[in-house]
């Protein structure tokens, strides 16, 4: 069966923290632009943790200033800036660059984020930057404030032939399956497993007759599949298993089962840097 290719324009933003410049990262954005002419926005942010850029002060209105930057840390801010322009320059990649943070970087990058299709971050740097031996609240804390899809990926992957969507019956998981396939229809022909995991057998997969016809629409190789694991045990073990792989999640939900699915293996899984994690909510 031929299927036709749609060719879509899409910003992306990219996001730097001070001196680091994550290969991984300006590689995934490179490859999508070799199937689909994208518009990258490189924005280059002051030498603090993401963490502090994306934390709210409870009870404080207005702008959180950041610490001003040291005069060393700002010429490697430029060196990386012309580092990827250079990149861009030679890749064809058309882009543009955003570095007057200053004290305002909180509400200049949420508004960058606004006007994005997509946010790449490089998954070492993330965590690195996170300043935590538990980021679940820190991850959170980010998709909480965060106003696009987001990818977050290590330095060093194959790019995707196979998509890990995972499925828990929320409307969250939905919604980033239809994100997904909207903002990276480069994936739709790979081969695609729908998941749902739970460890009772006698549980099946919440509207599954409805998930699977919508699914089907779009992932042409699609298997949908019920996992009778403990997702808080054995999920990540599963997943080792999995080559050149993007994994698909939603933001996280309220349900108690979808707090555990979602803290069993979405952090492990960033934290291992095995393969770009791909999350939204709505």
């Amino acid at each position: 069966m031929f299927v036709e290719i749609i060719y879509i324009m899409r910003k992306i933003l990219l996001a730097f923290d001070g001196n680091h410049f994550s290969e991984g990262a300006f590689e995934f954005a490179r490859r999508l632009n070799e199937i689909n002419p994208i518009l990258l926005t490189g924005a280059f942010l002051p030498q603090v943790s993401y963490a502090n850029i994306w934390s709210y002060a409870d009870g404080i209105g207005g702008p959180i200033f950041l610490p001003v930057q040291e005069e060393e840390v700002t010429e490697e801010i430029n060196e990386n800036i012309e580092k990827f322009k250079s990149l861009c320059q030679k890749h064809s990649i058309e882009y543009s660059v955003r570095k007057d943070f200053a004290d305002l970087a909180l509400s200049e990058l949420k508004k960058e984020s606004r006007f994005a299709d997509l946010l790449i971050i490089g998954s070492e740097i993330f965590y690195q930057n996170a300043g935590t031996g538990d980021p679940n609240s820190y991850i959170k804390d980010t998709l909480h404030d965060v106003e696009c899809a987001v990818m977050i990926v290590p330095e060093k992957f194959d790019f995707p032939t196979l998509n890990i969507l995972t499925y828990d019956g929320s409307e969250s998981s939905v919604y980033a399956i239809k994100q997904f396939v909207y903002l990276l229809p480069e994936f739709v022909e790979n081969k695609t497993l729908l998941i749902y995991a739970k460890e009772d057998e006698g549980t099946s997969i919440p509207n599954e007759a409805y998930i699977e016809e919508l699914a089907s629409r779009h992932f042409s190789d699609l298997t949908v599949t019920k996992l009778n694991i403990d997702p808080k045990e054995r999920f990540v073990k599963w997943l080792n298993n999995k080559k050149s792989a993007v994994l698909i999640c939603g933001a996280y939900g309220r349900s108690t089962f979808s707090q555990i699915f979602k803290k069993s293996f979405i952090n492990d899984v960033i934290r291992e840097h095995r393969f770009p994690v791909f999350i939204t909510h709505n």
